[in-house]
């Protein structure tokens, strides 16, 4: 390793980063199947645990801006996934049938990602290392 890449390499921002690249791109390669990428396929996910859910709510569970938790239901809303329904002043989101089909296929698809990632990393260190990050985001926020 040059003196370049140990630069590189100290700081959490590039680490991060790059593995972030190579980690939505593992995970976009499971997803394919469902015809969703992972983003999508979270937002399904997240929206179909927890019925009629508000956008904000999505948007912290999903570290988005609320304004891109809109743009994603709008394509899912489109495709015949989601559905908004409007109470009151707020807004709540519901899968539909058609996307409640899909959360088993979705489901798969993580499962085979973390099966794909904990084998070249081990079980416990993927654990520990999943662990670490998204409490580094609690702080960070």
């Amino acid at each position: 390793m040059n003196e370049e890449e140990k630069n590189l390499s100290s700081c959490l921002h590039f680490s991060t980063s790059a593995l972030a690249r190579i980690l939505t791109k593992m995970a976009d390669e499971e997803f394919a199947s469902s015809g969703l990428s992972s983003s999508y396929g979270f937002l399904l996910l997240v929206i179909d645990e927890k019925p009629g859910i508000r956008p904000k709510e999505v948007s912290e569970k999903l570290h988005l801006n609320q304004s891109t938790v809109t743009r994603l239901v709008d394509k899912m809303e489109f495709r015949g996934l989601l559905r908004r329904k409007q109470v009151g002043r707020s807004i709540e989101i519901y899968t539909t049938k058609k996307g409640s089909l899909l959360v088993p296929e979705i489901e798969e698809a993580w499962g085979n990602l973390q099966n794909r990632y904990s084998k070249v990393l081990g079980q416990k260190e993927a654990k520990n290392l999943a662990s670490a990050i998204h409490m580094s985001t609690q702080l960070m926020e």
